[in-house]
């Protein structure tokens, strides 16, 4: 029997091979491959005594040959194969140990060239993967250091590699070089600046984790990670404390951090089910925990906090005395998280770059039966905006229409959000119309926080008002600036109805809705 081994993770090649040996089985390698295992006393074979053609081209050539390829591909159970083999004088190859040319760990390099990025691209790596595994009845293919001992295992037990575990291996192969030949892929892509959808969508990712279970228990779910440095990304974020992350937690603190990054001063999010409930924004980070716990005490039970600054002491003081799932900050005072990790369930999590954005170009997929749905992601607040009523916004209103605007960019539509004073006080998500969910977010304020709170407040929707009632619930409830996207055939009935009561209103000619 003879092993073809050619890999840059060398982890554990050394035993693994020598094992081999000891099952008669005759080692061939190449190029560090071969001089790590000739080093470690392996009698092993260079490629070129078995090929009679030496490696050139600085290494590009050197597996690519018919002795090589004959040797994996022959069918044992055809004799017109073995007869073939006999007649070129070419021997078998049981074993192929190879993994790949360190790609990604190029491309993550700072400063790496293009040119250096291309010579990472394995030509012969993956052509002896694929033939290895083309013909796994025969020929055991390995390529990854993890399943070096499950091999030697049954080799050693039986004198043989079994055909189940042939057959896996050879399913991890082709996941392999899919994943490999998707990161060169989008790479290409990036380095031509190519934000199209393109005509074929190959995507790769990597478990970080597996899951209890999905959105509910009798669902399989895992946690897959961008290849890249992903900043600013929960799957960086480094865990202090508590319970693993749950498929909930995961989903609806990435909807908390997408808006949280909208916000350059401090500001804390509280988010419950996907939804923000209590948003923040003030001169100091505890002044914001203050205005974001205030705005809905009752829904940030068992909610999830994010926090653009660091946690102090005295936050972590109030936040320890409420039942939370996950807190998310770029770093906590010592005494704050002390304080926070004596509830040992509370999830703590640590992302010091939680600032940091997607790109625009990044792609937001969702699944559907049968295929999926992309879009770019929703990277833009607004181009401009546009005063359509009588009325001009003042330079508070001006700022609280942003401040709202930003937060029902994250509410699920129809998604209303009210605010003052840099505080969420009253959020309407999901409804199936508008009015219902302007009707909720009045409701949330004056029941929440205290009757009146929402006089002289503002109020902000994720759509354009189909009709003029949402401008009377408003007015009903003292709400003096409104902030939309306008668009709607019947504008001027909102507009007309905002300059009979006093309203401001401004169009920002852009929607987001969120489903």
């Amino acid at each position: 029997m003879k092993a073809l081994v050619s890999v840059s993770d060398k982890t554990g090649i050394v035993e693994f091979a020598k094992r081999l040996e000891k099952q008669g089985v005759e080692i061939i390698s190449t190029g560090g491959t071969y001089k790590k295992l000739k080093e470690e006393g392996v009698n092993v074979k260079e490629i070129s005594e078995l090929t009679g053609f030496p490696e050139c081209l600085d290494g590009r050539v050197k597996t690519l040959h018919p002795i090589v390829h004959a040797g994996i591909l022959a069918r044992r159970d055809k004799a017109e194969h073995m007869k073939q083999l006999q007649d070129l004088n070419i021997d078998t190859i049981d074993f192929v140990v190879v993994n790949l040319y360190p790609f990604k760990q190029t491309i993550l390099k700072d400063g790496v060239t293009r040119e250096e990025a291309v010579e990472n691209i394995d030509i012969g790596g993956p052509t002896m993967l694929r033939s290895a595994a083309k013909n796994y009845q025969d020929v055991t293919v390995i390529t990854n250091p993890e399943d070096y001992e499950i091999v030697l295992k049954e080799l050693e037990e039986t004198g043989s590699v079994s055909i189940e575990t042939k057959f896996r291996l050879m399913q991890a192969v082709f996941e392999h070089t899919a994943n490999y030949d998707a990161m060169i892929a989008n790479y290409l892509k990036e380095q031509r600046k190519d934000e199209s959808l393109p005509e074929k969508l190959t995507l790769t990712y990597e478990k970080v984790q597996d899951m209890r279970y999905g959105e509910n228990p009798h669902q399989k779910a895992a946690l897959y990670k961008e290849i890249g440095k992903c900043e600013g990304s929960l799957t960086t974020a480094k865990q202090l404390n508590g319970k693993e992350l749950s498929f909930n937690n995961i989903n609806d603190t990435n909807g908390a951090l997408e808006l949280l990054k909208e916000f350059e001063e401090p500001t804390v999010v509280a988010c419950k089910h996907g939804n923000p409930c209590g948003v923040g924004s003030d001169t100091d980070i505890y002044k914001a925990w203050r205005k974001a716990f205030e705005a809905d005490k009752t829904s940030i039970f068992g909610g999830i906090v994010v926090v653009n600054r660091e946690v102090t002491t005295k936050m972590a003081q109030e936040m320890q005395e409420i039942f939370l799932e996950v807190v998310v900050a770029p770093s906590y005072e010592k005494e704050a998280l002390e304080i926070l990790e004596t509830k040992k369930n509370v999830r703590i999590l640590e992302l010091p770059s939680i600032s940091v954005k997607q790109k625009e170009s990044a792609y937001d997929i969702k699944k559907i039966n049968g295929g999926v749905i992309v879009q770019t992601i929703d990277s833009k607040l607004l181009d401009e905006y546009e005063v359509v009523t009588n009325t001009k916004p003042t330079p508070e209103q001006l700022e609280d229409m942003l401040f709202t605007w930003k937060i029902v960019k994250y509410v699920k539509s129809n998604g209303i959000a009210i605010g003052k004073g840099k505080q969420s006080i009253g959020i309407g998500p999901g409804q199936v119309n508008r009015i219902w969910a302007t009707k909720q977010a009045v409701e949330h304020g004056e029941e929440l926080i205290e009757k009146g709170i929402t006089n002289g407040a503002v109020l902000a929707s994720d759509a354009f008002f189909p009709f003029s009632d949402c401008v009377e619930e408003a007015h009903k409830a003292g709400i003096k600036a409104i902030i939309q996207p306008g668009g709607s055939i019947k504008d001027q009935d909102s507009i007309d109805k905002c300059n009979e009561y006093g309203i401001t209103m401004i169009f920002t000619k852009m929607r987001h809705f969120r489903h």
